[in-house]
C-alpha cells in the first residue's frame, strides 16, 4: 500500500509589523496618487474648456472692436484659400479667408461676416433662421385632405362661410363697404 503523505503546509513566515506598516503606507499612497492623477485629468479638461471659452469671447470682442463688417454668404470655394462671396447689399467677391476659420465648414450657403476695408472673411454667423423653424421647412405634408382630419368639421363649416358668403352674396357686403 503506497499512501503517501500529504506534504505539510509551508510555514507562514513570521510576520514583521514594520513590513505590514510599510506596505498599507504604500496601497495608501497608491490611491491618494490615483485620485489625485484623476482629479488632475478632470482639472485638465476644465482647462481646456475654459480656454476654448476664453478664445471665443476674445474672438467675439475683436470682432465687435474691429471696423463694421459686411454680412454675405459663401457661394462657392475656389481653392484653399479663396471664396466667392455674396454681400447683402448684391455685389459678389472674390474674398480670402482668417487662418483660424475652419474651412472645411465653410460650405455653399454658410453666412459670414466679411472685414469692410480687406474683404476677409472674420467668422463663421448662425443662420439667419432659427433651426427648429429651418428643420420645419424640409418637413414634407404628405397628401392629407380635410376628410383625414377628425373633429374640425366646425372650423371647416366655419371657413366655408367666410369664403363662400362674400362671393355668392355680395350684396350684403356692400352696405358694410
Amino acid at each position: 500500500m503506497d499512501t503517501e503523505t500529504p506534504a505539510p503546509a509551508p510555514a507562514q513566515p513570521p510576520t514583521n509589523p514594520a513590513k505590514e506598516q510599510a506596505l498599507a503606507d504604500y496601497r495608501r499612497v497608491l490611491l491618494q496618487h490615483k485620485e489625485a492623477s484623476a482629479k488632475a485629468r478632470t482639472l485638465r479638461q476644465e482647462f481646456k474648456s475654459l480656454r476654448n471659452d476664453y478664445n471665443k469671447t476674445e474672438d467675439d470682442l475683436k470682432a465687435l472692436q474691429s471696423v463694421g463688417q459686411i454680412i454675405g454668404e459663401v457661394l462657392r470655394q475656389l481653392d484653399a484659400e479663396r471664396f466667392i462671396v455674396k454681400v447683402s447689399s448684391g455685389p459678389r467677391y472674390v474674398v480670402g479667408c482668417r487662418n483660424k476659420l475652419d474651412k472645411a465648414k465653410m460650405v455653399q450657403g454658410t453666412r459670414v461676416s466679411l472685414d469692410m476695408t480687406t474683404l476677409t472673411i472674420m467668422r463663421q454667423l448662425p443662420r439667419e433662421v432659427d433651426p427648429l423653424v429651418h428643420n420645419m421647412l424640409a418637413e414634407d405634408p404628405g397628401s392629407i385632405n380635410y376628410a383625414e382630419i377628425g373633429g374640425l368639421a366646425e372650423q371647416i363649416r366655419h371657413c366655408a362661410k367666410v369664403v363662400e358668403l362674400p362671393l355668392t352674396n355680395p350684396e350684403l357686403f356692400q352696405r358694410v363697404g
